[in-house]
């Protein structure tokens, strides 16, 4: 399992130290990535990648929390990434830094993600929000090939 570097810095700090264009290239102990092209059926594969990585790794509990902050995170990607898709896919990281679990969806758009406020009778405008809710904190951080990285973290207590 790969040490924490910053077990009490913010959240910020952390996803900097990783650096997601390097873990992008994959080939790291305990991370998981998976390219997923723009269509709709990759939220499901990201999903199942998600809840099968947590598993392996002995973290049933957070299985479903991070499956549904990853489609969420997936959904956005495919949804508002896609004019940007000339440069390449969307890339789904998964990386165990005890004493957490960083998900992370990396797409070729340069937009910010902005969270709405969320309107509980539309289909959609709720993602980031419910990202915010279900994890401890997330972000984004811009990729030195464009594009960004949007982020979640969250606590996982091994058993």
């Amino acid at each position: 399992m790969v040490e924490d570097p910053l077990a009490t810095a913010d959240c910020l700090q952390i996803t900097r130290e990783v650096g997601f264009d390097h873990l992008l290239m994959g080939g790291k102990p305990y991370t998981t990535s998976c390219p997923l092209p723009f269509q709709a059926d990759s939220v499901k594969t990201a999903r199942d990648v998600t809840r099968s990585t947590l598993r392996s790794w002995g973290l049933h509990d957070l299985s479903d929390d991070a499956a549904l902050v990853v489609s969420e995170l997936v959904t956005n990607a495919v949804r508002y990434a896609m004019y940007a898709r000339g440069r390449r896919g969307i890339d789904l990281l998964l990386m165990r830094v005890a004493p957490h679990v960083l998900l992370a969806v990396a797409d070729p758009s340069d937009e910010v993600p902005r969270p709405k406020e969320p309107d509980f009778i539309s289909e959609n405008g709720r993602g980031l929000y419910i990202v915010e809710t279900y994890s401890q904190c997330w972000g984004w951080d811009p990729l030195a090939s464009g594009g960004k990285a949007v982020w979640a973290l969250f606590r996982a207590d091994a058993p």
